[in-house]
């Protein structure tokens, strides 16, 4: 069983900065992928968008199109976090933010679907 906490969300200017972070528990984290989804305001939960991928040892990442470039997706295992690093928000990335894991390939897949799913967190990018 992989439990999984999200933490890092607020208010930000457009053009501004965020990290967040999500801290798992469970021996089964290091070895699953880890993946980043967002739910915008007016979506419901299975209309969430997949942002960004990992795989259980960080050599594989994948972004959607609409946040690559901006966006950045880690991990420490040692830690049993992963992070995501987001630069250059806009006004349309403001949604609630959550993890995921599963012993999936880091890329967007409804497999997801099946793993461990984290709570959320608010991200609110003001114009």
């Amino acid at each position: 069983q992989v439990q999984l906490v999200e933490s890092g969300g607020g208010l930000v200017q457009a053009g501004g900065s965020l990290r967040l972070s999500c801290a798992g528990s469970g021996r089964s984290f290091r070895r699953l992928s880890m993946a980043w989804f967002r739910q915008p305001p007016g979506k419901e939960r299975l209309e969430r968008e997949f942002a960004a991928a990992i795989s259980w040892n960080g050599g594989d990442t994948y972004y959607a199109d609409s946040v690559k470039g901006r966006f950045t997706i880690s991990r420490d295992n040692a830690k049993n976090t992963v992070y995501l690093q987001m630069n250059s928000l806009k006004p349309e990335d403001t949604a609630v933010y959550s993890c995921a894991a599963a012993p999936v390939a880091a890329i967007p897949t409804s497999r997801w679907d099946n793993g461990y799913w984290g709570q959320g967190t608010q991200v609110t990018v003001s114009s």
